[in-house]
């Protein structure tokens, strides 16, 4: 552009007071842009923060400072800054025309910063700018197109809609061997099973999508790092099932799952559970993948703190809800007090504190007496003393069951003439 910008004056230049509140400009950027776009209205607050603020935040700075330095800021400058950003949207199935909405509701956002903060002495510098940053809009529309073109077309997700298919195949107990050779993928004789198993969060259909697709490439992008390859995985946004080859690894498998499920809990922004299950034949892995699922399950059900989850961490209430005689006979024990909350909530705080009545009393905020005038009731209804130890276990197995499957409470009818206090 042939236009400069005014020598400096006693106050510091248009372009340098721009820059001094960039941080928070850029952040009404991002509001007046993709935040305000539907349906990217109706994602969660801070969905695009992570991955958009921080480069509308660097390209804006470079930009000016390009522009207080009056030199071009060039088409491969801007595409270092947008071509990232670009990609994971058009992996996510973002519409292209939703973002380039978004790009130029950003542009006139920051126009109106710099026409606020102009005086009528920089009229001058603020035409400067202004066509700056119209060649910068051309730019980034440009790069987005671009972007959006490659990977639609690119054979990266031809492959990765077959690793799909070799997951799936695997799971299912198929032959694998010719999917294995289209997807460029080496099969391995033993897997790490992991079942992934998120909070359902309900949000309006559209924006359910754009938060699924977000975080299917969040976790592939995840296990890859993890394995240093491209990790097999059937992730719909909810739950899923992952499966990476055995190797040795100088980290505790422990800690590296962890560390992936408070990764993924931190970037999806809500609870995540893991099941994992290791050193499983190819053979197994359907069945064990069945189990992880019920498993990562089992463990959000119950309350359990987010995180990773192995068989000997729910022994018992894994066997709990198997399906049999004896479950359906331990729901039978206890449904003369199903239909009253406060026995159900005496015996649930009994079962946490053991034999001090007190601290179990005041957790439900009823005196003592009352308390263990409530067990005693328990007892009378069920048959079974709270107080004595193997019963108190019977109970609370019976309890475990009646949280976990409510099927079976449908099948335990109340003994007649049995009412509840």
């Amino acid at each position: 552009m042939s236009l400069a910008l005014s020598p400096p004056t006693g106050n510091a230049p248009l372009v340098t007071r721009l820059l001094t509140r960039w941080p928070q400009i850029s952040e009404r950027m991002l509001a007046a842009g993709l935040g305000a776009t539907r349906p990217a209205a109706d994602l969660p607050k801070g969905h695009f923060t992570a991955e958009v603020l921080p480069a509308i935040y660097a390209c804006g700075r470079a930009v000016l400072q390009a522009i207080g330095e009056q030199r071009e800021f060039t088409r491969a400058e801007v595409a270092a800054f947008v071509v990232p950003v670009a990609q994971r949207h058009a992996e996510d199935r973002i519409p292209l025309p939703l973002l380039i909405e978004a790009i130029h509701g950003s542009a006139q956002s920051v126009l109106q910063e710099a026409v606020a903060l102009a005086t009528t002495a920089e009229m001058h510098d603020l035409t400067v700018i202004g066509g700056r940053l119209l060649d910068l809009l051309m730019h980034i529309n440009i790069t987005v197109v671009e972007t959006y073109t490659e990977v639609e077309q690119s054979i990266y997700n031809a492959e990765r809609e077959a690793r799909r298919a070799l997951c799936a195949a695997l799971l299912g107990g198929l032959p694998a061997e010719e999917l294995a050779a289209r997807a460029d993928t080496a099969l391995a004789e033993r897997y790490t099973v992991l079942a992934i198993h998120i909070r359902h969060d309900e949000q309006p259909s559209t924006v359910a999508t754009l938060i699924s697709r977000r975080r299917i490439r969040i976790l592939q992008r995840a296990l890859d790092g993890r394995t240093g390859t491209t990790a097999l995985a059937t992730f719909d946004g909810s739950t899923g099932i992952a499966l990476l080859p055995d190797v040795a690894d100088a980290d505790p498998a422990e800690q590296r799952y962890e560390q992936l499920a408070a990764e993924l809990a931190e970037q999806f922004g809500v609870a995540v559970f893991i099941a994992e299950y290791r050193s499983v034949t190819r053979e197994s892995v359907p069945q064990t993948a069945h189990e992880a699922t019920d498993l990562a399950e089992l463990a959000r059900l119950l309350g359990k703190p987010p995180g990773v989850y192995r068989l000997d961490d729910l022994l018992l209430e894994h066997q709990l809800t198997r399906p049999g005689p004896a479950r359906e006979r331990l729901v039978e024990r206890i449904a003369p007090i199903l239909p009253s909350p406060h026995l159900i909530e005496a015996l649930d705080a009994h079962l946490r504190h053991g034999s001090d009545r007190k601290a179990a009393a005041a957790e439900i905020h009823v005196h003592p007496n009352t308390f263990s005038y409530r067990l005693r009731r328990i007892a009378e209804l069920t048959g079974i003393d709270p107080t004595e130890p193997h019963d108190s276990r019977l109970l609370a197995a019976a309890l475990t069951i009646h949280r976990l499957c409510p099927a079976a409470d449908a099948k335990a009818a109340t003994p007649p003439g049995h009412g509840v206090d």
